[in-house]
């Protein structure tokens, strides 16, 4: 018997594991929420799957840290990290992964607790959509518009109402796995 995944997964490895294992699994842990929102700014204007193959890079040069030590990077540290042709050379982009680290800890100090804020927007449990085809899935919503406007404001970097909605399918906030996927079924309550 064949699995029936989310049409969107191709038959690369590394895809059909991210999609098999993590996309929209629910996310309690701080530090993988946080990895997880930057990454999604590194895919701006750019295919999910580069980010997945470039993503131990990133591990390595950023998400081994605490969100603590990211928040210290320097300018200089950043230009050299952007010398790596195994992550995306973008200079805006690997200073928004420090920057969000510093709006995430000032975020702290308002929301001691980072996990629970976040998942206050969506009722805390996952928002479960039917998805017949993923490309009738939305890619932004008035939720992913609404968190969007708060991060920004609050100065995160690379956090568009599209990245958002993504994100929040990434983590588990919205279950948005088409309804033929075994993942689907797996994860409904």
């Amino acid at each position: 018997m064949t699995i029936q995944r989310c049409s969107w997964c191709s038959d690369e490895q590394i895809y059909i594991d991210y999609h098999d294992q993590e996309w929209g699994v629910p996310v309690y842990d701080e530090h993988t929420l946080f990895e997880m929102l930057c990454l999604e700014g590194q895919q701006a204007g750019l295919a999910w799957i580069i980010v997945l193959k470039k993503r131990e890079r990133y591990q390595h040069h950023f998400f081994q840290y605490t969100i603590e030590e990211i928040a210290t990077f320097t300018d200089e540290h950043l230009i050299e990290i952007a010398q790596d042709p195994g992550i995306i050379r973008h200079l805006g982009k690997l200073k928004a992964i420090r920057d969000n680290a510093r709006a995430w800890l000032n975020m702290r100090q308002i929301m001691p607790d980072m996990v629970k804020w976040l998942w206050s927007f969506v009722g805390h449990q996952p928002k479960v959509h039917s998805v017949p085809d993923y490309r009738l899935a939305p890619t932004q919503s008035e939720l992913s518009l609404q968190l969007s406007k708060t991060l920004k404001k609050n100065g995160f970097k690379f956090v568009g109402p599209t990245i958002i909605y993504s994100y929040l399918q990434a983590v588990g906030m919205i279950d948005d796995h088409e309804n033929h996927c075994f993942k689907k079924l797996s994860l409904a309550p």
